[in-house]
């Protein structure tokens, strides 16, 4: 009898903690991004700007999430030494997973734009490799974008929300960390403040030119003509 009702309370217990785990559904995450700017430097430059500049430029970003609504927005400021400016610094995106829409403030040379498009579906691999992140059990899973650019995550089913960093979504959980190799980037959560939101701060942007992503490609590729091979880490971070 004794056995019995220790089965039962182990049982509900376990249970409890799963229930407490898993239905996160209103939190801040804080994100740091990281880019390594030495990358891709052509060799004529390389030497003199890596004796001036740091490798990894760090950025912070803040994800406030309630239910199905979000905002991804500039955080705190970061400490970091390395003052070369990396894209995509100030990128605001809201989005909605019930309507399956976005509002991204985008600024690029100077210009503002307001990209109102839907989410941009992926196909996600599971992998089945494990790691912790921010204190959550983290599953790997892969995809690639724009047809060529390969995405690691990183996602926790312990977090409701099917979103990510910028406008990345559609893994059974929160993107807690991101890599794309192609953008010499990786964004990881530093931590994570359940119940910490207050529903009127998710509002999404208005500032700015309306265009759709089409319409902010056609924007890039103009913008950047000029560039050569240098372009392709600016454009993709943009696009994201």
């Amino acid at each position: 009898m004794k056995r019995c009702t220790l089965l039962i309370f182990i049982i509900f217990y376990a249970l409890i903690g799963e229930a407490q785990a898993i239905f996160i559904t209103k939190a801040k995450i804080e994100f740091e991004r990281k880019v390594n700017v030495w990358a891709g430097l052509p060799s004529s430059m390389a030497d003199d700007f890596k004796k001036a500049i740091p490798q990894y430029k760090s950025d912070f970003f803040s994800y406030e999430f309630d239910n199905n609504k979000a905002i991804y927005q500039k955080g705190r400021e970061s400490d970091s030494k390395n003052m070369f400016g990396a894209p995509a610094s100030d990128n605001t995106v809201f989005t909605d997973l019930n309507s399956g829409k976005y509002i991204a403030y985008k600024n690029i040379f100077e210009k503002s734009y307001l990209v109102e498009d839907s989410l941009k579906n992926a196909t996600w691999k599971l992998t089945g490799e494990i790691r912790e992140i921010a204190g959550f059990k983290c599953h790997r899973a892969t995809t690639i974008i724009f047809d060529s650019v390969f995405v690691v995550a990183f996602y926790t089913d312990e977090i409701m929300i099917s979103g990510g960093p910028e406008s990345f979504h559609g893994l059974p959980g929160m993107i807690l960390g991101l890599v794309i190799n192609r953008l010499h980037s990786t964004w990881y959560a530093t931590k994570v403040e359940v119940n910490s939101v207050n529903d009127k701060d998710i509002t999404p942007p208005t500032k700015g030119k309306k265009i759709t992503n089409s319409q902010l490609g056609d924007v890039l590729k103009e913008s950047f003509s000029q560039w050569g091979g240098f372009a392709d880490r600016n454009f993709w971070a943009i696009m994201i």
